[in-house]
């Protein structure tokens, strides 16, 4: 797994280590999934053996986890611009896994919300770190397809851990279930420490200081609308992903499923086209960035003017309709599609000296404004449209967080629009 040099024109020895760099770092993150989708996934077991609300329930799949990871993630960033990203990432790994293991222990909200909070801290790391890495060691045209591989850790991960409630959950019990992933993740911290970072032996010496770090971010925003705009549509999407938090209460609530059925069809479904989405993004995002005139997020753009009114129609058609699983499985695509596009769109808005800075900080935006009132706020929607009567709380919620979530179609297009021109002055800057 060692690494020595990013080198573009890397040779058939360096490529196979970049490769196996992108393997371990996509099995990582799919452990990190698992671990980050546990509560969600045993939702229909936690949240009545405990005795949440939706708005504690949502605080503790919102807000306690996110802003925590979003904030922290801030500063992982900017140390994975001035440290070993390796030993980073597996001290990260080390923390988030016995913080896992620690929620199996919980006996009520207060027992369960401080290792969540805490578990935000260690998985902060991983991405602006693996992002980082990963920009090192592929080359630009190739970097679309190499972030969209290491993304596969998310719906691979979500989907193993609604597999893991589906057929674990009701023979061993959700504890045992964060007992063991948390045992598996000290395993992958130990092999973590074996990688080579390939900025040593030339190492950014001190870099620049933290406040100089915050001032690329500023920088690096003011010289690229684009950018502003693809982090701004990221923000939008992830309200409508916060909504999909509450998912398996609202199969089983308002659509009837049984809970561990319905956990092992979701797992499937977001495995296969999680997968799928992750791999069209990445081909079809190098593909764009090689050929066409505006930048990837264009077809980030068109993909949501195609596909996102068949997420809306699934909320309203009948369990047993034919739209509804593949429905079901829009949403999952779409997400895991943006990744590959995106985050290559900020890689190359960003100064290479400060890419986890920025990757980071999309991070921070997405999960605490995004993700943070996504999941927040529909647990308070729910209470609320519940305390005034309505039939199907859950799924009034979900469409209003879906309806807040198509800003992201002015985002992408403007982004697409200007992201060329942007790198091009970027570029001109030097």
């Amino acid at each position: 797994m060692a690494t020595t040099t990013p080198n573009a024109e890397a040779d058939e020895g360096s490529a196979a280590s970049r490769w196996g760099l992108l393997a371990l770092l996509t099995v990582i993150n799919v452990l990190n999934f698992v671990d980050r989708q546990l509560l969600p996934s045993f939702a229909n077991f936690i949240k009545p053996e405990l005795g949440l609300s939706d708005t504690q329930y949502g605080l503790l799949t919102g807000l306690f986890f996110l802003i925590f990871y979003a904030v922290a993630g801030l500063f992982m960033g900017m140390l994975a611009d001035r440290m070993h990203r390796g030993r980073l990432i597996a001290i990260a790994i080390a923390l988030w896994s016995l913080l896992t293991a620690a929620s199996g222990a919980a006996r009520g909200f207060l027992s369960l919300a401080l290792p969540r909070a805490l578990i935000g801290v260690g998985e902060s790391a991983l991405t602006p770190s693996a992002a980082s890495l990963l920009a090192d060691r592929f080359k630009p045209g190739q970097q679309g397809l190499a972030i969209s591989i290491y993304y596969l850790g998310v719906p691979i991960g979500s989907g193993a851990s609604l597999l893991v409630a589906g057929f674990l959950g009701p023979t061993i019990g959700w504890r045992n279930c964060f007992y063991l992933l948390g045992a598996a993740g000290l395993v992958l911290a130990v092999v973590m420490l074996a990688v080579r970072d390939p900025r040593v032996p030339h190492p950014p010496a001190h870099g620049p200081g933290w406040r100089a770090h915050l001032g690329q971010i500023g920088k690096a925003l003011g010289a690229s609308p684009a950018l502003c705009m693809i982090v701004f549509g990221g923000v939008a999407l992830h309200f409508a992903v916060g909504a999909a938090a509450f998912d398996q209460l609202w199969y089983v609530q308002e659509r009837g499923f049984e809970r561990a059925e319905i956990a092992k069809l979701n797992g499937f479904v977001t495995g296969v086209a999680g997968v799928a989405g992750s791999l069209f993004g990445g081909f079809a995002g190098d593909w764009w960035y090689r050929t066409r005139k505006s930048g990837r997020a264009m077809l980030l753009f068109w993909m949501f003017l195609v596909l996102a009114p068949f997420t809306v129609v699934f909320r309203l058609v009948p369990p047993d309709s034919w739209l509804f699983v593949p429905g079901m499985g829009t949403g999952v695509f779409l997400l895991c599609a943006f990744y590959g596009p995106s985050v290559s769109t900020i890689q190359e808005l960003s100064p290479p000296s400060a890419r986890a800075t920025l990757v980071a900080f999309n991070i921070l935006c997405v999960n605490a404004i995004g993700l943070g009132v996504g999941i927040t706020g529909t647990g308070w929607l729910i209470d609320l449209f519940r305390a005034h009567g309505a039939a199907q709380p859950y799924t009034y919620a979900a469409l209003t967080m879906a309806a807040v979530s198509l800003l992201t179609l002015p985002s992408f297009f403007l982004a697409g629009l200007w992201s060329n021109r942007d790198k091009a002055r970027i570029a001109a800057l030097g």
